[in-house]
């Protein structure tokens, strides 16, 4: 398994310096009130990297977040579920 990560790690970034490398056009990035000088290459990385961080905090704030309030509410009433069946099992 980490033979497999450090495979996928090494090919990102092989295709980072790829495309830093290939796209090496000067831009300049006007925000309105920041302006930002840097090469096309790396402005893709950085705008990839950044949908990717947007996209896995929406994903935890809108299903991990809601499956694990869910998973504790399920924790605390099972100790309560226990307690009754232990108890009508005696008769």
């Amino acid at each position: 398994m980490r033979l497999v990560r450090l495979l996928i790690a090494l090919l990102c970034i092989a295709a980072g310096v790829a495309i830093g490398t290939l796209n090496s056009q000067a831009i300049t990035l006007e925000l309105g009130f920041l302006t930002l000088r840097s090469t096309l290459g790396v402005a893709l990385l950085a705008a990839m990297l950044f949908g990717a961080i947007i996209g896995g905090l929406l994903l935890a704030a809108s299903v991990i977040l809601p499956l694990r309030q869910q998973l504790r509410r399920e924790r605390r009433a099972r100790p309560a579920l226990n307690g009754t069946l232990t108890g009508t099992g005696d008769t």
